[in-house]
């Protein structure tokens, strides 16, 4: 639906996912006969004959807000999971938070207890940049309700995928420290801390001789120091000094203290403690994106093949995506949350936003969130074989499954456009004439079917207020004042004539034009009275479109000033 106000016109037809059936997720499978990327993953994770549990992983530093981006590890490791569980394999599915990183800098964005972004000005902010490098679990919640900062971005992470419906397992690195877990590696580390450094040295340009992998937690300040003096692996110490700490172009001051640390009182440097997670947890697939693929995997790999003589686990490469054409940045503020993007679509239409094929860029567009679902719905058709297209059919018929809670025919689908339609109003028994006017419903489909369907409603209705677009008008369900001349109100007359005949929309339009000029009335004023008697306003929707999904009894008697 366009509408009929110049200032109010179409966004431009961006690719809101860039989606055609994804056939491209099927071309890239075609060699091992595959319709669905995780089973290729699935494929060579059964190779590797692995142990049961299967381990599936992902993991994050908590360092701001946890937005939709995060969630790229945890969809790619669910629907890799789902298809192993399916295959009779028992599974393990987690997800690390980075948490005994020291923060670096202070984010411009956070999330509350509820999933709400706001600014740092909502926050004590000088508490938390009094323990900048400190680790994120040695920092107070901002919002006061949990442990600490880390606990508080993993609690919102995992009540996401709760919302998602993805059984991940929260693993805390500082909990794994502290239980112990990571003695062994960090003792190998540092036992071959020369062939440690040798094998960094290939990566990182500040690795000299005097470099040791372990980073102690200065006991006095307790920030996070780089310097270490001397290592006694018999004691399963480490002694240093807490040295200052640069962070890009800043500073963070050390307090000079010289001190001893147990393994257990630091942590590894990321190369290092990324490889140690899939020693400690025993991973046997990790996706993760491109630009981890670039620096941080091949470190990854020859630290786990050639310090600590392990194998790594089956990689996955996923592309990002970018949200309405730009990055998803935390700082920039260009973001949103899981539980934003929950208040807009149904969750199975953001599993299949994930089921898509993740090795090919996407641009995840807001204002065309309708393009997303209808792909959503074309996907869903083609599962139960009514979408002529080999391609997204063989897609749908086995990713189908895992993206929806429920297996089921029974269901109606209200196109996400004609959806915020039907928000304009509040009268409930008014939206179910209009969608079985358009053919939705009839009189036998079950109520329980008609209440799914317009669950959409709602959501489509936050979205056009989101956007502000052509959908965020108010239908009157009670005839508004109103002062028409007696040409506009013939005119009116005669249009309520041409409606009762059960015109469609497009001829409804078309006929407000020949209406207005038969009676010699300004375009614009009959236009104007429209608008005032559907929506109180002076402007609004394409009106003979809109008009054209209305219930048309009501559409009549309000032509004719009719309560």
């Amino acid at each position: 639906m366009t509408t009929d106000d110049p200032s109010r016109g179409d966004a431009p037809a961006a690719d809101a996912t860039d989606t055609d059936g994804d056939a491209d997720a099927t071309d890239d499978a075609d060699a091992t006969h595959h319709g669905f990327w995780a089973d290729e993953v699935a494929d060579e994770i059964e190779a590797r004959d692995p142990d049961e549990p299967v381990v599936v992983k992902g993991g994050v530093s908590p360092s701001g807000v946890a937005h939709l981006g995060n969630f790229n590890e945890i969809m790619r490791g669910y629907f890799v999971a789902e298809v192993l569980r399916e295959r009779g394999h028992e599974v393990r599915q987690v997800f690390t938070s980075d948490d005994k990183d020291p923060l670096r800098k202070l984010p411009r964005k956070l999330a509350d207890a509820d999933g709400n972004i706001v600014g740092l000005g909502e926050v004590d902010a000088g508490a938390l940049g009094r323990n900048l490098g400190k680790p994120y679990t040695s920092i107070p919640d901002p919002f006061g309700g949990a442990e600490s900062y880390a606990a508080h971005f993993a609690a919102l992470l995992k009540a996401d995928a709760d919302r998602l419906g993805v059984p991940v397992e929260m693993i805390s690195n500082t909990e794994l420290y502290e239980n112990g877990d990571f003695d062994p590696v960090v003792e190998h580390v540092l036992e071959h801390a020369d062939t440690a450094r040798e094998v960094l040295g290939e990566y990182q340009s500040k690795v000299d001789e005097d470099y040791v992998a372990f980073n102690p937690v200065c006991a006095e300040c307790g920030k996070i120091t780089e310097t270490v003096t001397d290592i006694d692996l018999d004691a399963g110490t480490v002694d240093y000094v807490c040295t200052d700490m640069t962070v890009g172009d800043n500073t963070i001051d050390g307090c000079g203290h010289e001190g001893t640390a147990t393994f257990r009182e630091g942590k590894l440097p990321w190369r290092f403690e990324w490889p140690g997670q899939w020693q400690v947890l025993g991973v046997d697939f990790e996706p993760f994106g491109k630009d981890h693929a670039e620096g941080s995997w091949p470190s990854g790999k020859d630290i786990a093949e050639n310090v600590l003589g392990i194998e790594p686990p089956v990689p996955m490469v996923y592309e990002w995506f970018t949200l309405n054409g730009e990055a998803l940045s935390s700082s920039a503020g260009n973001i949103v949350t899981v539980s934003e993007m929950l208040d807009l679509l149904e969750p199975e239409v953001l599993r299949y936003f994930f089921a898509l094929n993740p090795r090919k860029a996407r641009d995840l567009d807001l204002t065309r969130l309708d393009q997303l679902v209808d792909d959503f719905d074309r996907f869903e058709r083609a599962y139960f074989g009514e979408v002529d297209d080999e391609s997204l059919t063989r897609f749908a018929e086995r990713a189908y499954p895992f993206v929806v809670d429920e297996v089921r025919e029974d269901r109606v689908r209200l196109p996400y456009t004609f959806a915020a339609v039907l928000g304009m109003t509040d009268d409930e028994d008014l939206r179910v004439k209009m969608a079985r006017n358009e053919g939705f419903f009839d009189e036998d489909t079950p109520d329980e079917v008609v209440e799914e369907a317009l669950d959409r409603v709602e959501r489509a209705r936050r979205w056009a207020e989101k956007m502000d677009n052509q959908y965020n008008y108010r239908l009157q369900v009670d005839l508004p004042e109103f002062d028409f001349d007696p040409a506009v109100e013939a005119a009116l007359d005669d249009l309520a004539e041409f409606v009762a005949e059960g015109r469609d929309g497009e001829a409804i339009q078309g006929e407000i034009y020949e209406t207005a000029r038969r009676h010699d009335i300004e375009m614009g004023d009959f236009f104007a009275a429209g608008y005032r008697l559907f929506f109180d306003a002076e402007q609004g929707p394409r009106l003979g479109e809109f008009l054209g999904e209305l219930e048309r009894d009501f559409v009549v008697a309000r032509l004719r000033r009719e309560d």
